[in-house]
């Protein structure tokens, strides 16, 4: 089958690969001259075949947003586009329907797999016409992972449905990795505890709490002995903060989520402004001595657990 692509970035590059091994002809777009196959989209719509079918693989928000639109004045009624980047979902009626206006079809859909996509295949998560699925299933086929089709892709609704599908799935993923991640802390923190990585790694078959992202972990950990000089630094990519503003909007608890996210925001604080304030009222009623940061303040090992005090 013949595909358009637009976006060769990490996961764009990898997915034009991984059709091109399973016999498709894809022809891809990229601002970047050096990966691109052709100088434009327009050039990309030139080289195909109708019924053309053409992946959007580009930043959410506004990059999609611009592609789609110059899409709509390019391609004929007929054609299909799919938009497989991590957009909100609520853009992709928008998207649709200006397309629509044109007589082309669209899709949605969540791709998960990361950089490890390209062999071990793709989780595909669609929405929109189960007519438009039907004509897209040889590509969804081609990049999912091998094995029965519905342990690696569904047609989860209308369109909408499989970025939302994929938006919940990223408030999972936050969840699970804050978990392991405490996890991780508690241990390095336990003197009793000698081989943390090992712990871990002994948890990766058998176990209840094994999974990928716990083999990622474990591999983390290799490449870094207990992480030394990462940056805390954690940025999301908005997909946690959508994910809790819908359990907000349909009075659906979601403490873990919400943790997880919201720990991600204090990664990001140099001085964390709510500890400040804790610190403050701490000598306001207990007259415990407020460290000032122009002051060089090292608290006490008695101020801290064991475990952070000052070496």
């Amino acid at each position: 089958m013949q595909l358009g692509l637009i976006g060769l970035g990490k996961m764009g590059h990898n997915m034009r690969e991984r059709l091109r091994r399973a016999g498709h002809e894809v022809i891809g777009y990229d601002r970047n001259p050096e990966v691109s196959d052709v100088s434009s989209v327009s050039d990309l719509v030139r080289s195909l075949s109708a019924p053309r079918a053409v992946w959007v693989m580009v930043p959410a928000g506004a990059a999609t947003q611009q592609t789609v639109r110059e899409l709509s004045e390019v391609l004929s009624p007929g054609d299909i586009v799919i938009d497989g980047g991590n957009s909100y979902f609520k853009d992709d009626a928008v998207n649709a329907e200006l397309l629509a206006a044109q007589g082309i079809g669209y899709l949605d859909c969540g791709v998960s797999g990361g950089i490890w996509g390209l062999n071990n295949g793709y989780g595909l998560m669609v929405g929109g016409e189960a007519e438009h699925v039907d004509q897209l299933m040889p590509i969804f086929d081609a990049l999912r992972p091998e094995g029965p089709r519905d342990e690696g892709f569904v047609h989860a609704g209308n369109v909408g449905a499989g970025h939302y599908a994929k938006m919940v799935h990223n408030g999972i993923e936050y969840g699970l990795m804050h978990a392991y991640a405490e996890g991780w802390e508690l241990l390095e923190a336990k003197d009793l505890v000698t081989d943390v990585h090992g712990c871990f790694k002994a948890w990766t078959r058998g176990t209840v709490v094994r999974s990928w992202l716990l083999d990622l972990l474990v591999k983390a950990v290799e490449e870094i002995p207990h992480l030394e000089g990462v940056d805390e630094f954690t940025p999301d990519s908005g997909e946690g903060r959508w994910t809790l503003m819908e359990a907000i909007d349909h009075s659906v608890p979601m403490p873990v989520l919400s943790a997880a996210l919201f720990a991600r925001f204090a990664s990001r604080q140099e001085n964390s402004p709510t500890m400040q304030a804790v610190s403050a009222l701490r000598g306001q009623f207990g007259g415990h001595a407020v460290a000032m940061i122009d002051d060089g303040f090292a608290p006490s090992p008695d101020h801290v657990p064991d475990h952070v005090a000052p070496q």
